[in-house]
């Protein structure tokens, strides 16, 4: 395959049938469309319109062998962000890895409502657990650079990412690594926020779609999913000052049983959000 030379036009032609999958659906045909511009687009380090506008260019045998494996991965149901290694989210552009999971729109639910809660506190003092990417705090910094920014993360992997990414951004954040609270265990914040692991252990979404390639310590939590909010609304209650907010992500199914252990704690004025789709997805509470 390799041997021949591919212009731009038939490489995509050739990629679109192969990631549609011989689908007659009309959503499949465009995702697959998609996906292959976005694979040869990081091949080639240009932007969609370029494809385009020559698509009688040639591609060397490299970048030709280079995007047909990508192809090929991405066909047998790797993350496209994964191949890529890069993931916008709130605006940003990140660096992703299978150390990390993948940021995904829905989460931007919760930076909204992290941004409500200090919108009129000035040099908020903010903390982001299990943050991964960093997606969360760093989209949270983003809007706010006068707070002081903290993150914790168990994997020294997804902290190198994290790093890199407020690197290349130019955001000023504080990593630590270690479980939960551990690393910060002196420290009170005006906002905890989270997106904690919250899938049931023998959920069987985990065998399928892209949650087969992300990391699984970063998923499940327990028999009913719950084990590391449980965790985290009990200890969150020593490390923020009064009138302060914990808000954390849940699952669409979850929202009842996580506001009782909110006001089992002891927080108030517990909020419910929705995303986009209109599922649950984020539940806050405030010390009092």
């Amino acid at each position: 395959m390799n041997h021949q030379a591919w212009s731009y036009e038939n490489a995509l032609k050739f990629a679109r049938e192969k990631l549609s999958h011989a689908s007659t659906d009309q959503a499949a045909h465009h995702e697959a469309k998609l996906e292959a511009e976005l694979l040869l687009c990081h091949v080639l380090h240009c932007q969609r319109a370029t494809l385009y506008t020559w698509p009688e260019r040639e591609l060397t045998p490299q970048q030709a062998e280079q995007f047909f494996e990508f192809v090929e991965r991405r066909q047998n149901g790797e993350p496209l962000a994964y191949i890529t290694e890069q993931r916008e989210f709130w605006g940003l552009n990140l660096k992703v890895s299978p150390a990390t999971l993948i940021p995904r729109a829905d989460t931007e639910t919760l930076v909204e409502a992290a941004l409500e809660k200090i919108h009129d506190l000035p040099c908020a003092k903010v903390l982001d657990l299990g943050s991964g990417s960093g997606a969360i705090i760093l989209a949270i910094t983003s809007e706010r650079a006068d707070g002081e920014f903290h993150a914790v993360d168990l994997s020294a992997a997804a902290l190198a990412i994290a790093q890199h990414n407020a690197q290349h951004l130019g955001l000023n954040v504080h990593f630590f690594q270690g479980s939960w609270f551990e690393p910060v265990h002196a420290n009170q914040y005006d906002l905890i926020v989270s997106n904690p692991p919250y899938i049931e252990d023998l959920d069987p979404h985990l065998q399928q779609g892209d949650l087969r390639f992300e990391p699984p310590t970063a998923l499940s939590s327990g028999r009913d999913g719950l084990d590391d909010l449980r965790l985290i609304i009990h200890q969150a209650w020593l490390h923020l000052h009064h009138q302060a907010w914990l808000v954390v992500e849940h699952g669409y199914n979850q929202a009842e049983a996580v506001a009782a252990l909110f006001k089992q704690q002891g927080y108030q004025a517990i909020e419910l959000r929705r995303d986009l789709s209109g599922q649950a997805r984020v539940t806050m509470g405030q010390k009092p």
